[in-house]
C-alpha cells in the first residue's frame, strides 16, 4: 500500500465511512518491502500476531544482514534461524546487540518487551544429541515472550529419569518433546500429562533411523492422544506452535 492509498484509507476513517477495525482488515493484505533478493512481509504481525522470521539456510551473510537492516527500522523483536557464525559476524556489523546461539543456530535481537504469561512451556529431550533442535525450539519460544523449562536427556533407555522430573513437567501448559532413534518419548509423555504435546522427530540415529524418518513415523502413529507432530528437526515450528498455545 503506497502513501496515496493509505491517505485515502485514513480519510475514510476520519469521515466515518470506515471503522478502525474495517481499516485494519484492509491493511492486513498489504505491506511488503522489496529488497531484490527478498520480499519482506511487513504486516505479518498484524495478521498473525507474530513478526516474520528470517530463515537463514541458503542465504548469504550479506542477504541476511540486508533483511535485518530493514527489520531494524521497526520495533519488532527479530529472530533468524539456521544461521552460521559467518552470518552472525555480518549481522553484528549493523546490530552489535545481536545474540548468537551456536547450538540452536539462531540470532536474536530483542527490541521490545513482550508480556509473558504466567504459564510456561516444557521442552523435553530424549538425549543430549537432540539438544540443537530443542534449543532452536526454546529460543523461538523465548523471543516470542514465553518462559521455557528445559528437561534434558530423559529418553526411554532410562525412563526413570523422566519420572524424576514429572512434578515439573506436569505444571507446564504445553510440552515440546524432542527425540530421534525410534521416537518413542512423546508417546510416553502423552500418556502421563493432561496438556498438549508437540512431538519433534530428529535425524539422530543409526542407519535404520533413515535420517529421522523412523522417529517421524513413530510419532505420527502414536497411540497416545493429544499429540501433534512437526517435521524432522523442525525446532522452530514446535517453538512457534507452543508459543501460540501458551499465549492463548
Amino acid at each position: 500500500m503506497n502513501h496515496e492509498q493509505l491517505s485515502k484509507l485514513l480519510t475514510k476513517v476520519s469521515e466515518g465511512r470506515l471503522t478502525v477495525d474495517q481499516a485494519l482488515e484492509q491493511l492486513k493484505d498489504f505491506g511488503t518491502k522489496e529488497l531484490g533478493y527478498a520480499s519482506i512481509d511487513t504486516h505479518r504481525e498484524l495478521r498473525t500476531g507474530y513478526p516474520e522470521v528470517i530463515f537463514g539456510q541458503g542465504k548469504t551473510p550479506e542477504q541476511v544482514a540486508g533483511i535485518v537492516g530493514f527489520m531494524l527500522t521497526r520495533e519488532n523483536n527479530i529472530l533468524a534461524t539456521r544461521v552460521n557464525e559467518d552470518i552472525y559476524v555480518k549481522v553484528r556489523e549493523i546490530c552489535p546487540e545481536a545474540i548468537y546461539n551456536p547450538m540452536a543456530r539462531t540470532i536474536t535481537m530483542k527490541r521490545s518487551e513482550t508480556s509473558m504469561p504466567e504459564t510456561f512451556i516444557s521442552i523435553i529431550t530424549a538425549g543430549t544429541s537432540d539438544l540443537p533442535v530443542a534449543e532452536e525450539a526454546a529460543v523461538t519460544a523465548e523471543i516470542f515472550g514465553n518462559r521455557v523449562e528445559r528437561v534434558v536427556d530423559v529418553g526411554v533407555a532410562g525412563i526413570h529419569r523422566l519420572y524424576n522430573k514429572l512434578s515439573l513437567i506436569r505444571q507446564a501448559r504445553v510440552h515440546i518433546v524432542v527425540a530421534g532413534m525410534e521416537g518413542a518419548l512423546p508417546s510416553i509423555v502423552g500418556g502421563l500429562v493432561d496438556k498438549p504435546v508437540i512431538a519433534v522427530p530428529t535425524s539422530i540415529g543409526y542407519g535404520a533411523n533413515f535420517g529421522g524418518l523412523s522417529a517421524l513415523l513413530g510419532m505420527l502413529t502414536s497411540c497416545a492422544s493429544g499429540i501433534s507432530v512437526v517435521n524432522i528437526d523442525n525446532g522452530f515450528g514446535a517453538g512457534f506452535l507452543a508459543s501460540m498455545i501458551n499465549r492463548l
